[in-house]
């Protein structure tokens, strides 16, 4: 793919509909999105706010979107620009040596010099049909590699597409891959909804920013004379929304799923999502969940708990680092719960080190480089102070330990203890096992 024509073919496309050629940051976020760069990256690049990045960023693939008569995002700019490319050389005919009349997916485009009476007798004589998905990608993170969550996925399509259900969540300890599932699950099912969103709630938006955003989205696309009620189009559609870092929502140093404030409004939000009639589908990522939806069990707001990969896929991970495989890899793939990011950096620290499987097993206890450290502060930091308390105890105790004897050796009232101990179990950082209680090995380290 040639970088150059293909920033030309979209220069060309946003021309045609606005009459205006690509801008100096328009041209960046373009050229930067089929290199694979991140917002983030362009907007330190053209040193500008990443916000406003988005936004523009957002109005160009919107613009493209209106041009081509389908669904351009930030996630599939490159592969339609890559049809869009194999589609201009099929159709020109041979004795066209400059591109003066191109046809993009069956419709002839020209330049603003040739009479809009030629375009409207070409473009009757091939009609394009009317799309029937309108997915926004744009702040969904590329997949990259895979691992075997078979059973999850099977579980969540069975939840989405079979029971009906219209509110989920996936929750689990940072690193784990919820958001790799989440997107797995949206290349799978996105067919079978009209409307399908991903939102990353990083920024933080007001749920009165958030439903606007929804309801300018739908009237986009939806074609309505008149701006409808967000409820009213989740009835009329079928929709599948993605709420991806749903734990930036919450409050730090208190216990899980309580809100930031300003933001409570998303509680009533969820809770009319979860009880109302309608035909869409809210999926909620993150460490946590609220609490109004985990408080309750429910077969219409299930919450899959995502734990550890499967040993062969812990393998697969490890040796795709440059970690040559071992007998004893199992011991050491438990000891990090099979967490897939923890072992990718444990992993590319032992490589960069020269160090094997079998010499980390010597020492106890095992590896804790700075780089997982770094990665465990992030969900440490919205801990509250009796909860580190208690973890803090627990970091003691070398076995699983009974609620008769943690009601003993804690310096808390026994009600709160209870609602300690609930909330951890919520954020993962404690694992209940019958009715026992436990840390991973790696966590416990961390806070020893």
């Amino acid at each position: 793919m040639n970088l150059d024509e293909v920033l030309k073919l979209a220069d060309a496309l946003v021309f045609a509909k606005t009459g205006q050629h690509l801008d100096d940051l328009q041209q960046a976020i373009a050229r930067g999105t089929l290199q694979g760069k991140k917002y983030s990256e362009i907007a330190q690049e053209k040193h500008c706010n990443e916000s406003y990045v988005r936004d523009v960023g957002a109005k160009l693939w919107k613009t493209l979107s209106k041009e081509l008569e389908e669904e351009v995002t930030k996630f599939n700019f490159r592969s339609t620009m890559e049809r869009l490319q194999i589609s201009i050389v099929s159709h020109l005919e041979p004795h066209h040596n400059q591109i003066s009349n191109v046809n993009i997916c069956g419709e002839a485009r020209h330049p603003p010099d040739i009479p809009n009476q030629n375009r409207e007798n070409q473009a009757t004589s091939n009609p394009k049909p009317t799309p029937n998905f309108h997915h926004d990608l744009s702040e969904m993170p590329n997949l990259g590699r895979f691992y075997n969550r078979t059973a999850e996925l099977d579980r969540l399509k069975t939840s989405i597409l079979t029971e009906k259900v219209q509110l989920l969540t996936i929750t689990g300890i940072i690193g784990m891959g919820k958001t790799a599932l989440g997107i797995k699950l949206v290349e799978e099912i996105k067919t079978e909804f009209e409307y399908v969103i991903w939102c990353s709630l990083e920024s933080c938006p007001t749920v009165a920013q958030f439903q606007t955003n929804l309801t300018d989205f739908f009237t986009e696309w939806g074609n309505h004379t008149s701006r409808l009620p967000l409820m009213k189009s989740l009835q009329n559609h079928r929709c599948l929304i993605i709420l991806d870092d749903i734990n930036y929502l919450f409050r730090r140093g208190e216990l899980a799923g309580q809100y930031q404030p300003n933001y409570e409004d998303y509680r009533n939000f969820f809770k009319q999502i979860k009880d109302r009639s309608h035909q869409s589908c809210f999926l909620l990522i993150g460490w946590e969940a609220p609490r109004e939806i985990v408080q309750l069990k429910h077969p219409n707001t299930p919450n899959l708990i995502l734990t550890g990969l499967d040993t062969a896929s812990a393998h697969q991970i490890i040796a795709e680092q440059g970690l040559q495989p071992e007998e004893n890899g199992s011991r050491f793939i438990n000891h990090y719960q099979g967490n897939p990011l923890w072992l990718k950096t444990v992993a590319n620290f032992m490589v960069e080190l020269g160090l094997t499987v079998t010499q980390v097993l010597q020492n106890q206890p095992l590896l804790f480089p700075q780089d997982l450290k770094d990665i465990l502060q992030q969900p440490l930091a919205y801990l509250s102070e009796p909860e580190k308390q208690l973890l803090s105890l627990l970091t003691k105790e070398d076995e699983p330990i009974a609620l008769v004897k943690l009601l003993e050796i804690a310096p808390m009232p026994s009600s709160d203890l209870l609602d300690i101990l609930q909330s951890l179990c919520r954020r993962c950082w404690i694992e209940k096992t019958a009715h026992l209680y436990r840390m991973s090995p790696v966590l416990r380290q961390y806070l020893g």
